[in-house]
Parts: C-alpha cells; sequence; structure tokens
C-alpha cells in the first residue's frame, strides 16, 4: 500500500495524488523526494575519495570550542555570580598571570576559596548561593577526576601566601586563571 504513494517524477501529478491521501500518507510522500534529493547530492560526494575525506572529517574532528573545556560550567557560574552586591568577603587571591607549572594549584586555591564564599552565602543567605554553590561542587569533581600532576615547585605559593583581595578582584582574577586552562 505505501509502494502505490510513492510520487513519480511528474511533480503535478504527485501533488495531485497526494491531495487524495490520507494524512499518514502524506508525510511518506513528501519524505521519498527529499530522500531522493539527498541521495543525489550527498551521496554522489561519497563514490569519490575526497568526499569520504570531508565526510570522516566533518564527523570525526573532535571539537575546539571553549564550550568543551572542563571548566565551562564554571565559566557560566562565575558570571553569574561576578555583579553579587551581596557577597562581601575578603579571599586570597592568585595572580592570573602565575608561572604555569603552578597553574593546577592556583586552581585549586581559587576553588578552595569558593568554599569560603559558599559558608558566606549560607549565612547571609545571598541572592547568588546556588551559583557559588555549583562553582564548588563542578570544581571540585573535576579536580577528583583529574588527580593533581604537577608537583610543588618552589616557585608556587601556598594558598594563603597570596594577598586577599576584595570579592570582586577575586572573581576576576579566578575569571582569567580558568580561561588561560581552557586554552591550554
Amino acid at each position: 500500500m505505501l509502494g502505490t504513494a510513492r510520487p513519480t517524477q511528474n511533480s503535478a501529478g504527485a501533488v495531485s495524488r497526494l491531495q487524495s491521501q490520507k494524512t499518514h500518507l502524506k508525510g511518506v510522500c513528501l519524505q521519498y523526494p527529499l530522500c531522493g534529493l539527498l541521495n543525489s547530492h550527498c551521496f554522489c560526494l561519497l563514490k569519490n575519495g575526497m568526499g569520504l575525506i570531508i565526510f570522516f572529517l566533518c564527523a570525526y574532528v573532535p571539537k575546539t570550542e571553549a564550550s568543551h573545556c572542563k571548566w565551562a560550567e564554571v565559566l557560566k557560574d562565575l558570571e553569574r555570580i561576578k555583579s553579587s552586591k551581596d557577597i562581601d568577603v575578603s579571599l586570597y587571591t592568585a595572580n592570573a598571570d602565575e608561572d604555569e607549572e603552578c597553574q593546577e594549584l592556583v586552581i585549586r586555591c581559587f576553588f578552595l576559596e569558593t568554599e569560603v564564599i559558599v559558608q558566606e552565602c549560607r549565612i547571609k543567605n545571598c541572592s547568588k548561593t546556588q551559583d557559588v554553590w555549583n562553582i564548588w561542587k563542578n570544581g571540585n569533581e573535576s579536580l577528583k577526576k583529574n588527580k593533581l600532576t604537577s608537583t610543588k615547585s618552589e616557585k608556587c605559593k601556598e594558598c594563603e601566601e597570596y594577598e586577599e583581595k576584595n570579592f570582586t578582584e577575586f572573581i576576576q582574577n579566578f575569571v582569567k586563571v580558568i580561561q588561560r586552562d581552557c586554552k591550554q
């Protein structure tokens, strides 16, 4: 029965038949010419070597956009909380331009300090408590998955050795450090 619903090459005849068919058959009839169109244009590319190369490159080359950074969700939450007026804390803040050897340790310091913000938000009932919690949770999950690979160098500081800065400066440096890690 479905075989009779296929349109012929004459599109005027196909349209008149489509109008007389049941609704569920109309979908089948409309899909048939589309399939033919795709077969004629797409699959002819796959018949030659260049078409196959293009197909595999498009299908299997990994994406390198920022959203695939392991810190993408953290960056989104940092953007949400950076303008918060009800978070007023001083935090040990690593410099955004710390030596690359120390990058992993610096990131850990930022996430440790995020726990201070979580506690402050719980006490003051901040409007951004959930976003701060998400930063802390996502950061810790990612850090657990990626065990510390760098060894502490003489160049690297302990978290408490960094200067205490206000919340705004802390978030600005945190974002810069995370973005730098995503680019590596």
